[in-house]
């Protein structure tokens, strides 16, 4: 099978949590002229190892990952710096004669890559700050329901449980006071000379069995010492649950338990729940996805069907 490191569309490998995304990246890097660029809003933070289900060292040494472990836990990151990061690393690899292999579960990067971004007002500590008050006095309920009166088409496409897009989401408004949605749809071109992409995806036929592997991976990472992970992280005395990084899931629900408002077990359900409304939310855009390549990630012939579909 060829694939021309110039010509050759970057291929993007999409799927919920869990599903098994980086086992099969790292075969097709094993079979074809490629390097992995990670989509991963979590797996960027250097110490999140272990929650993020970043790869390991061996399996780094096996299929090199671009993109992930840069960034300290202190600071954000945004769709639109992914982007300038993802298309220099992605020239780099085209540079060195192999293919970009984008992979990961952070929706709105693939659809930043693929659409461009609008022009947004920048985030504003004191607005956000103020959001974050009111949720933790109201609910994020409350939020929800107080951008669905500014923004409905935000609001009808942000989960009340997503806090970090319905914050970011209401914090637009009230700097610019122009909902979110009518910047999007100021939307920027892609910049001459932009990639192409062919999009595939994977997930089991049987929501049931992702569910079971979510639960399993949680209490896996729990094993692997995801407490202490996280108890690093409180020590540090200059992280909080309101920077985007101790938001991930499954670090919010442990930060909970060593702040002591949650006791383990329900920490531990928490933990399972909130992972299993993250694939329900991926599973929910890739439903909407245009010219997408599905494939059943138990399917015993996966392997092939995805080579066959890169090759056409």
């Amino acid at each position: 099978m060829h694939l021309d490191p110039q010509n050759s569309p970057a291929i993007c490998l999409m799927g919920p949590t869990a599903s098994g995304k980086t086992a099969l990246a790292i075969e097709l890097v094993q079979r074809l002229p490629l390097e992995i660029v990670s989509v991963d809003s979590a797996q960027i933070y250097k110490t999140m190892d272990i929650g993020t289900g970043k790869p390991d060292a061996k399996t780094l040494t096996l299929a090199p990952h671009r993109l992930i472990d840069f960034l300290d836990p202190l600071e954000s990151y945004s769709a639109a710096r992914f982007c300038e990061d993802a298309r220099r690393e992605m020239a780099n690899i085209r540079a060195a004669g192999k293919v970009p292999l984008l992979v990961g579960g952070t929706m709105l990067y693939f659809k930043a890559l693929r659409d461009g971004l609008a022009s947004m007002p920048a985030a504003d500590e004191r607005v956000r700050a103020d959001i974050l008050n009111q949720a933790s006095a109201e609910g994020w309920a409350a939020i929800h329901t107080e951008l669905a009166a500014v923004d409905p088409i935000a609001a009808s496409r942000i989960h009340p449980n997503d806090p970090q897009r319905l914050q970011r989401a209401l914090e637009v408004f009230r700097v610019s006071g122009r909902s979110l949605s009518e910047w999007q749809a100021m939307q920027s071109p892609l910049p001459d000379g932009g990639d192409a992409f062919v999009f595939l995806s994977i997930q089991p036929v049987d929501r049931s069995v992702l569910h079971q592997r979510i639960e399993r991976r949680f209490r896996q990472m729990l094993e692997e010492g995801l407490v202490g992970e996280v108890e690093a992280l409180f020590a540090r005395g200059d992280l909080g649950p309101e920077l985007p990084s101790i938001r991930s899931v499954g670090y919010r629900q442990v930060w909970q338990y060593l702040s002591q408002e949650i006791g383990f077990d329900v920490m531990v359900e928490r933990g399972v729940i909130a992972t299993r409304q993250l694939a329900k939310r991926q599973i929910t855009w890739l439903r909407g996805w245009p010219s997408l390549k599905n494939f059943d990630s138990d399917d015993k012939n996966l392997i092939d069907g995805v080579l066959r579909s890169i090759e056409t």
